[in-house]
């Protein structure tokens, strides 16, 4: 099931799949507490298996009001059930609801084809984050 859940609940999936077991306090994003800044996980079994996390902060080369998806990752035992889709799809929902313009993110090379997949585009060339692999920004425009 897909809830909003607070900075703890995505931090164990965040170490595990996106900074190779770092501890937590290692994972947490400038921002995470904010007010504005709102978390989602997929739960089963009492577990998160999917996780995303979505800052109100807008992409440089764009107006209008955005979120930036960040520290999205789902469990290897959980992939390719469509769970990733799902959870995005809910957000996108939410997003239109706050009259979202766009989200956008920096998407890591091994996930380039899912966000392709639900729509998103990129508008960066490829570019290396430190310690964390090539990345390019994507976008996806929820209001026409």
């Amino acid at each position: 099931m897909i809830t909003f859940v607070g900075t703890d609940a995505v931090l164990p999936l965040r170490s595990r799949v996106l900074r190779d077991g770092k501890p937590f306090q290692e994972c947490v994003f400038p921002g995470d507490e904010l007010e504005t800044t709102f978390h989602l996980a997929d739960i089963q079994n009492n577990e998160a298996v999917c996780v995303a996390t979505f800052h109100l902060h807008a992409h440089p080369a764009f107006k209008g009001d955005a979120y930036q998806l960040r520290g999205m990752a789902t469990a290897p035992e959980s992939r390719g059930n469509g769970i990733g889709n799902q959870l995005l799809n809910f957000a996108i929902v939410y997003l239109r609801g706050l009259k979202t313009d766009y989200v956008w993110c920096n998407a890591r090379k091994a996930a380039y084809s899912f966000y392709l997949g639900v729509g998103f585009e990129f508008i960066s060339e490829e570019f290396e984050i430190a310690g964390i692999g090539p990345h390019r920004a994507m976008y996806l425009k929820i209001r026409h």
